[in-house]
């Protein structure tokens, strides 16, 4: 049996089944409700029940005080319930919305993707989740002091570990020591969400461009329009020098299978003639332009190193885009 909660400050509902969470209920159905920990601890979803029961199946939670609970405030993340709710609470509709936490994370997975790409999978403490939109970005707080951002290449609804996809630059901040030292169950600081890199809302078709490991963030945006079901036409341009820095390619191919909405459309800017390459070489930018003599329609998003950017940004407009239109971000490197 299902249940319907209203959101009295949106003017919004969705539906609770019987086997899951308020919060649960709200994130499947795309309501971004504010969160932290999602196990009772930390009181960040705490939310008052206008009308309606709710009930804690695993007891009452730590996060919340008996005389809080009195004046009828919950915490969406434990309850659960067996009538129609309305609901007064926030609703995280920006990256300004979201906390800025640090987190101790372990390393459970340091896979080598291609001889320059590893992936990172970092698990956060068992009573922490990071809240965070698709498209954001961490710190590694390094022991110096410094740190290094990378973006999230999981989807904000794959909460429980981040994925990282980290290239090795000779001399690099981070990537030197993730390449040759870094073990599985390694322990890494990190701060986040960070960054404004987020989907649009829009019903306009999007172009994505990604220039080598700014794959990580595009994966991100596109897994989470897949979950809200946004079926809007997104072409996703990939520029890399050689096939094997294609290292997600099979990923993308199977969301071309999947999904006839998602076209995808790989460059390569280094061939040879050894190579069977059929595909578009070139720049990635130029690819993009080659292919839409206008680009008045789009929204576009493009993430990768600063050079590709830069030619984004200045050859794009003059082919039609809205300059308001264009969401980027910039990929820097950092040096020791």
């Amino acid at each position: 049996m299902s249940f319907k909660a209203e959101l009295t400050e949106q003017n919004t509902s969705f539906t609770i089944e019987d086997d899951e969470t308020v919060l649960e209920a709200a994130l499947r159905q795309d309501h971004n409700l504010p969160y932290g920990c999602r196990n009772g601890a930390c009181g960040s979803c705490k939310a008052k029940i206008v009308s309606g029961d709710i009930n804690y199946a695993n007891g009452f939670p730590d996060g919340i005080s008996e005389n809080e609970h009195q004046q009828g405030y919950a915490l969406l993340c434990q309850a659960t319930t067996n009538s129609d709710l309305v609901i007064e609470s926030q609703i995280v509709e920006s990256a300004e919305d979201i906390k800025l936490r640090q987190f101790p994370c372990r390393v459970t997975t340091c896979e080598k993707l291609n001889d320059d790409v590893i992936r990172l999978i970092l698990e956060l403490p068992k009573t922490e989740r990071l809240q965070f939109l698709a498209g954001q970005y961490i710190d590694i707080l390094m022991k110096d002091g410094k740190r290094r951002s990378f973006s999230l290449a999981n989807p904000p609804h794959v909460d429980q570990k981040l994925e990282l996809h980290i290239r090795y630059y000779e001399g690099g901040l981070f990537s030197e020591y993730a390449f040759k030292d870094l073990k599985d169950k390694a322990i890494l600081r990190i701060e986040g969400p960070l960054g404004q890199f987020t989907l649009q809302e829009s019903d306009r078709p999007i172009i994505m461009i990604a220039g080598g490991t700014g794959f990580a963030p595009v994966k991100s945006l596109i897994e989470h329009a897949l979950e809200k079901k946004d079926y809007r036409p997104i072409y996703f341009y990939w520029g890399a020098r050689t096939e094997t820095d294609l290292y997600f390619d099979d990923i993308v191919k199977q969301w071309t299978c999947d999904y006839e909405h998602i076209k995808y459309i790989p460059v390569l800017s280094e061939i040879n003639a050894l190579n069977n390459w059929e595909g578009k070489t070139g720049f990635v930018h130029e690819a993009v332009l080659e292919d839409n003599a206008d680009l008045s329609a789009y929204d576009i998003y493009a993430c990768g190193p600063p050079p590709m950017i830069n030619a984004v940004v200045k050859s794009f407009p003059e082919a039609g885009l809205n300059r308001e239109r264009l969401f980027s971000d910039s990929f820097e490197f950092a040096a020791n």
